[in-house]
Formats: C-alpha cells, structure tokens, sequence
C-alpha cells in the first residue's frame, strides 16, 4: 500500500472544530500522482515506485523515452522515488497509473510533511543561532551581535567542526512530524493539515502517512461539499390562486353602481 505522495503548499488559513476549536491549517493540493516506474527485487534488487505531478515544458530525450517505456505520454516536472519495504508488496500500482489523493489519505490520519524551507540569506549568530549576544554597556558598544570566541589557544590550535557561526540560513530539507489531517475535499484534490509546513508558496512537498490519531475532532462543516449541503433549502411551493378574469371584475363593479343607485 502506497503511504507517500507528492503535492504543491497553498496556502495557510484558519478552520474550526466542531468543539469550537479555532487551528492553524495549511491547504496543500495534491494533483493525481503519476506511476513513472515500478521497481521490483528480481529485476532492480530493492522495490521502489517512481511518481510525478505536473508536466514538464522541454524535457530532455532521456526523460522522453524514460516515461515513453513505462506507458506514460508527458514527462512529470518532479519524479520522485520511494522506497517501499520488501515485504510490503502487495496492491503495488502499475506503470501509468495514476494515485488519487482519497485513496492514501483520510481525516484523522497523521503524516509527516517534507519541504525545503525558506531561504534566509547570510544570517549571523543571533538570529541564525539565537545567540544572546554580548553586553552593551562597559565600553563594548560594537559586542552586542558578536559571536564571540570560536576556540582555545595552542591546544587544540583550530576551530572544532561544527561550531556554530553566522552563515546560509534556511533553503534546507526539513520533515515536519506528526501533523494531523483534518480534511480531504476530493473534488478540489485539497488535504488540510493542521499546522505549518515548511516552503514557499506553490513549493512542492512530500507528505508521508505515518499512522492514524485516535482523539480525531473532525471540522466543522468539514468540506465544502458538505456545507453546501447543508446550505440547500428546498424551495417553497406557492399556493395557486386563482384571480379573477378582466371581464368578470368589471361586471362585478357594474352591479356594485347598480346597487348603490
């Protein structure tokens, strides 16, 4: 069973629970996957799949004949390939198929959310690291965003690895575990994740189904095709009445002169 697929972050907006809860959510869309591959133990030595969404303007020939030999006609613009354990082979998807966001995701399902994060630049100690900075009195006016010492004297003689210095910040892969899902609108292909994710706007993501939460709240009016239902009010049926002909009123205004005069 296939428990990863790949979508495109929104944006993120607000829901509530039917308890009242307010919570952060993040729409992401998630577009039919494509199978580009379907690795195997006989013949690749591990099982994987290989999956794409959108489509790619100018592929290269060897993404041409790469999806032209697995029953594909357009070349995904990200492909991406998942391991899947050995003994887990069962219900394994086709080359050419094409997963839908219900059939791997669900409400009160858990998944874990990959992205690349947002790029900072060069950022220094304080804001990279969240150092403290040095103090600002006693004649150090220029030590309050300084890192300060970055090592000892002749022994060691160097910098250790990994010491924590001003640098790139952000534009990293970063997992963000155990978000829950709170809702799926299969007709938009949208899945609500309560909680942030990593990425841009339109930054493509990986999300991974890792379990099931048992304290579900669902939403309240939870997808927008239930609200609408809700919404629909049968319409009211007129009374027919039936008026008067024009030649039947003035007849009965004729006899009212009569019988005043």
């Amino acid at each position: 069973m296939i428990q990863v697929l790949l979508g495109k972050k929104i944006e993120q907006t607000q829901k509530f629970l039917i308890d009242g809860t307010r919570i952060p959510v993040t729409e992401i869309s998630i577009p039919d996957n494509a199978v580009v591959q379907v690795k195997t133990l006989e013949k690749d030595k591990y099982t994987a799949i290989q999956i794409g969404i959108g489509k790619k303007k100018s592929p290269t020939k060897a993404l041409l004949g790469h999806v032209k030999k697995n029953n594909l006609t357009f070349v995904p613009s990200r492909i991406t390939e998942i391991r899947i354990d050995n003994k887990n082979t069962e219900n394994m998807p086709k080359s050419g198929d094409f997963l839908k966001i219900e059939e791997v995701f669900k409400p009160g399902d858990m998944v874990d959310v990959t992205g690349i994060s947002k790029g900072k630049g060069f950022a220094g100690v304080v804001k990279r690291h969240q150092f403290k900075g040095g103090p600002k009195t006693h004649g150090q006016s220029d030590r309050e965003r300084a890192p300060g010492s970055i090592g000892q004297t002749t022994t060691p003689g160097r910098v250790y690895k990994g010491k924590r210095m001003a640098g790139h910040m952000g534009h990293e892969r970063v997992t963000i575990k155990n978000l829950k899902v709170v809702g799926v609108d299969e007709i938009k292909k949208i899945l609500y994740v309560a909680g942030l994710i990593p990425g841009v706007k339109n930054s493509i993501v990986e999300i991974t189904r890792v379990g099931e939460n048992k304290k579900f709240i669902p939403l309240y009016a939870s997808m927008p095709q239930e609200a609408e239902a809700k919404a629909e009010v049968k319409p009211v049926e007129k009374k027919e009445t039936k008026e008067a002909k024009p030649a039947e009123k003035t007849q009965e205004v004729k006899e009212e002169k009569k019988g005043e005069k």
